[in-house]
């Protein structure tokens, strides 16, 4: 998620936009975390939401930081080949769409994300698709 609020800040989306992406990405962990047998109250809490808020909108986040790259125009082999530290939202990426395939969770951030970084996606296009979605339930009950 932080990955994607990170591309969404590099291509000058805005605040707005970003609240979305974090709003879904909410969303998205949630229904991941609820088909593994978590409590959907923890996702409300400092280790959910806190930590998805800090992270996609900190400015020490190794992820946003990359994304916004990413956002600026820069490949991810690129941005990688610049980087010291590791950011470990390019390998979850990678991860969590296999779970979400394998549990057949819908998780459409984390999806446009890999297209972004694996697929040679533009960051503009993936991001205004997700923007253009139809808008529904940010909970499945």
């Amino acid at each position: 998620m932080a990955v994607a609020t990170g591309i969404c800040e590099g291509l000058d989306l805005g605040f707005n936009a970003r609240a979305a992406l974090i709003t879904r990405g909410l969303a998205e962990m949630m229904r991941l975390g609820l088909a593994l047998g978590a409590d959907a109250e923890t996702f409300a809490g400092l280790a959910g939401l806190g930590d998805l808020v800090l992270t996609c909108t900190g400015s020490l986040s190794r992820n946003r930081a990359l994304g916004v790259e990413i956002g600026r125009g820069k490949t991810l082999d690129e941005t990688l080949a610049g980087r010291q530290t590791v950011a470990e939202g390019v390998i979850t990426t990678r991860s969590t769409r296999a779970l979400a395939e394998r549990l057949d969770v819908k998780m459409p951030i984390v999806q446009s994300v890999y297209d972004v970084l694996f697929e040679g996606r533009a960051p503009r296009d993936a991001m205004t698709d997700l923007m253009a979605r139809d808008p529904r339930a940010e909970r499945d009950d």
